[in-house]
């Protein structure tokens, strides 16, 4: 239940930074997507086998920084601006992932 509120909460806080990035002011929301991004990379992330969640991380940045997703037409350049706010909650869960196994490592 919880890491489907925290998705949930990602996908707000993405369409909120990306269409109305003025609604909540300092730079608040992109905070928000970090410490959500925490969260779910400590609650829903396995640090012993991260592989599969660690390679769509990698391509939707890889995405979102090549800016591919503009060449839609109409909807491209909203698609982009969400992955760019995302973005900010999946590197944040995977600094997680890697400071709980580097953990794990030191504990075993």
């Amino acid at each position: 239940m919880i890491q489907k509120t925290l998705i949930g909460a990602m996908i707000v806080f993405s369409l909120i930074q990306a269409f109305l990035p003025d609604m909540i002011p300092s730079d608040i929301v992109p905070l928000l997507l970090v410490l959500v991004g925490f969260m779910y990379g400590a609650i829903a992330t396995d640090a012993e086998d991260p592989t599969s969640y660690l390679i769509v991380v990698l391509a939707i940045g890889a995405a979102s920084h090549a800016d591919v997703l503009n060449s839609i037409h109409g909807i491209g350049s909203g698609l982009d601006a969400i992955f760019d706010a995302l973005m900010y909650a999946l590197y944040a869960s995977t600094v997680t992932v890697v400071v709980i196994r580097a953990s794990n490592r030191l504990k075993a």
